[in-house]
């Protein structure tokens, strides 16, 4: 059976939270040698004896027997979570204890943990989701690189940088206080936000390594709605929002593995049990008084799903919504896709003046979509040479070679 990558980010990101909790945060590096150790230690025994029935079991127990041993054998020399001091008491306690700590519910706990930890409020914001990326999804420092299309020295001092911060901090973030926890919740959905917008929307090469940052969003996102606290309306809204976007991306390339615009692709490829997912969580964010520009985004990408075909898109709603959204949380994108709804509704003309109407419409300038926007609006409004020009500064601007093919492609 051939070794999945995935399996080994998952369960990486999973193990490394769990063991910084018994090692402490300041033992980060630590926690991060075990789980290497252990899935170097896979990679060994797996190619010889072949993957095991259940390859997430035996990695959580090669990783506990490491570190065991490491508690064993540093108890005297190395300071640990001060919280378990008493785990080391003796071997009485300190087997069972580490069952405890590793049960799939406590786990659990820790990746929370860990995810708030990592949304420090002295840590920029690329940082944070960097840290997500390599602590609870398991992803490397190239990968990580490549997400945020950056050096992978860059990326390191960065991460290097987070972690300081993140050991000063002196232990995980604590649960069960209800006040810092609904403080810091803003920002760690912000950063599940980014890590699915850089899967979904960003111009990076490794289609594999984009899909798996949405899905490892989702996966975080799933954890903070089944928390009692964490889990409120806008949680439940940014679930929705990552699950009806996530419906189209069977759809978001072609048979020749090339970059499909929403209004070309195949409907009948979107994943209809992702939509229906999307659609119950949508309904449970309506349950408060909480308003969130996760529950409008949401609801533009609830129309989109019920639309069996481009022509069938209720687009007056969906201009509605924007203009919402550019109420609650203005910037040039949002009011950029409010005015390609609006040329849908009304007509291109309305569109390119809705375009010349933006605000700090400079900052879009390196934005390809801005002008394939324009383009598109032009060609339509039978304006050939204007689109040409559009569409050639779109290709300039293109941050990924695959984004450069599919603005030639729309060349009229």
């Amino acid at each position: 059976m051939e070794l999945s990558e995935h399996l080994f980010r998952h369960e990486a990101g999973r193990l490394v939270a769990a063991l910084t909790r018994v090692f402490g945060v300041h033992n980060l590096a630590l926690a991060e040698d075990v789980v290497q150790d252990a899935l170097c230690r896979a990679l060994e025994v797996w190619k010889f004896r072949g993957v095991p029935e259940n390859p997430s079991a035996w990695l959580l127990a090669t990783a506990k027997r490491r570190a065991l041993d490491v508690l064993r054998r540093e108890r005297t020399a190395r300071k640990f979570d001060p919280e378990l001091g008493w785990m080391l008491e003796s071997e009485w306690t300190l087997s069972p204890a580490m069952d405890e700590l590793l049960e799939p519910a406590a786990i659990q706990d820790d990746q929370l943990r860990m995810m708030f930890s990592c949304c420090h409020p002295r840590l920029g914001e690329e940082a944070q989701v960097g840290l997500i990326l390599q602590l609870l999804c398991g992803f490397g420092v190239a990968d990580i690189a490549a997400a945020f299309l950056d050096s992978e020295a860059a990326t390191q001092r960065r991460l290097v940088r987070a972690k300081r911060v993140l050991a000063r901090s002196g232990k995980l973030f604590a649960l069960t206080d209800a006040a810092p926890l609904l403080e810091r919740l803003p920002t760690v959905r912000r950063a599940l936000y980014l890590l699915f917008n850089h899967g979904y929307h960003g111009p990076g090469a490794e289609e594999v390594v984009q899909r798996d940052l949405c899905q490892e969003a989702m996966r975080l996102a799933a954890l903070l709605v089944e928390h009692p606290r964490a889990g409120d309306p806008t949680t439940h809204a940014l679930a929705a929002l990552m699950c009806l976007h996530a419906a189209r991306l069977p759809a978001r390339l072609n048979a020749a593995g090339e970059l499909t615009g929403l209004f070309d692709q195949d409907r009948t490829l979107w994943d209809q049990g992702l939509i229906a997912e999307g659609n119950r969580l949508l309904e449970l964010s309506a349950q408060g008084p909480e308003l969130s520009e996760f529950h409008l985004e949401a609801a533009i990408a609830a129309v989109h799903a019920d639309a069996r075909r481009v022509e069938d898109t209720c687009w007056p709603e969906i201009v509605m919504l924007y203009d919402r959204l550019l109420q609650m949380h203005g910037s040039p994108v949002v009011a950029l896709n409010r005015a390609i709804a609006l040329g849908q509704s009304e007509g291109a003309e309305r569109g390119l003046a809705a375009i010349a109407a933006i605000d700090d419409r400079e900052r879009l300038r390196e934005y390809p979509f801005y002008f394939a926007a324009l383009g598109e609006l032009e060609r339509r409004c039978g304006r050939i040479d204007q689109a040409r020009d559009y569409l050639r500064a779109a290709i300039a601007v293109a941050r990924s070679p695959m984004e450069r093919r599919y603005f030639e492609g729309r060349m009229p």
